[in-house]
């Protein structure tokens, strides 16, 4: 691994406890203007001072993002599919050259994924492909995995779709927490983030971020959890106090109430 690589990897998974917390407002490349996401701008802007990376989209990061930001950037550069096509949601391919991720100064970008659907080679060669040229010039690549519809967040399969990312070259995976989590990480040679997904309790979110970083999880990519809370800093300054302030899950919620909105 050479010097660009390691130094881009020590901005998105800080060296000094090798955790992160990465705040996903990447959505609107399939959803549209997202719940909480209307103004991406007024959303991250007070969070930012809490996450360690933020992941979304060219176009978001163009417009609405300051360019005098120094927090590290995963771009988004996978897509395709829209939230109306359901049949073939996630079938994505590439939407960003490596060119214009290197103009945009990113610390990393992110490609999804879809293993156990009839396209999963599709978005898998898409995903290698991206990986070669990410390589050349020291870009590491966040696979986002998922698992085609019925498989459900099963052990099996994730573990199977994060080890086939981390076989293929990503530098990072990204996947869901599950039972038995801790058998994800031993099985996958790279760092391991967890993904938020759906909106759930902030209690319950907040349990979850807990037992992923105590099976092994390099950090959390929280997105509709933080930006749809009641308390969006709250919400932000709570997660970071697990990952990086080894908080419980009832000290990391009494700072989420705590905090004002």
């Amino acid at each position: 691994m050479d010097w660009g690589m390691k130094n881009r990897l020590s901005k998105i998974i800080k060296p000094k406890d090798g955790h992160t917390v990465m705040l996903a407002v990447d959505h609107g490349y399939f959803m549209g203007p997202t719940t909480g996401l209307e103004n991406i701008k007024t959303m991250v802007d007070p969070l930012l001072r809490y996450a360690d990376t933020l992941m979304l989209t060219r176009g978001a990061l163009r417009n609405y993002i300051d360019p005098h930001t120094t927090i590290p950037i995963v771009l988004r550069v996978s897509g395709g599919t829209s939230i109306l096509n359901e049949s073939n949601l996630l079938h994505e391919g590439t939407v960003v050259d490596i060119e214009d991720a290197i103009r945009l100064n990113v610390s990393g970008v992110a490609f999804s994924i879809l293993v156990g659907q009839p396209h999963e080679r599709d978005t898998i060669l898409g995903m290698t492909e991206y990986i070669d040229k990410a390589n050349r010039y020291g870009i590491p690549v966040l696979a986002v995995t998922a698992v085609g519809k019925g498989l459900g967040k099963d052990v099996r399969y994730l573990s199977l779709a994060s080890r086939m990312a981390a076989e293929l070259g990503a530098s990072i995976v990204k996947t869901y927490f599950c039972k038995d989590f801790e058998k994800i990480v031993e099985t996958c040679p790279v760092p391991i983030v967890i993904a938020g997904g759906k909106k759930q309790p902030e209690q319950d979110a907040l349990n979850m971020a807990y037992d992923a970083i105590h099976a092994g999880a390099v950090g959390v990519d929280m997105g509709r959890n933080i930006f749809q809370s009641s308390n969006p800093v709250g919400m932000m300054k709570a997660v970071n106090a697990i990952v990086h302030k080894k908080h419980t899950p009832k000290e990391a919620y009494a700072l989420f109430t705590s905090t004002k909105k």
